[in-house]
């Protein structure tokens, strides 16, 4: 019972899921940006490996 008081009582596990929705959160903001502006992951990283090998 004491560590299922202990565990309760920790602020440690609220903190890093907090963190876990907080980079969620930013996933999705970043993932609908992409669609909605129509850019392709694709197309970013071979016009990135494009403008790196010149």
């Amino acid at each position: 019972m004491r560590i299922f008081r202990r565990v309760l009582a920790s602020r440690r596990g609220a903190t890093a899921i907090e963190y876990a929705l907080i980079a969620a959160l930013i996933s999705l903001a970043a993932i609908i940006a992409f669609q909605m502006l129509g850019l392709s992951l694709v197309d970013v990283f071979s016009s990135i490996t494009n403008a790196m090998t010149r």
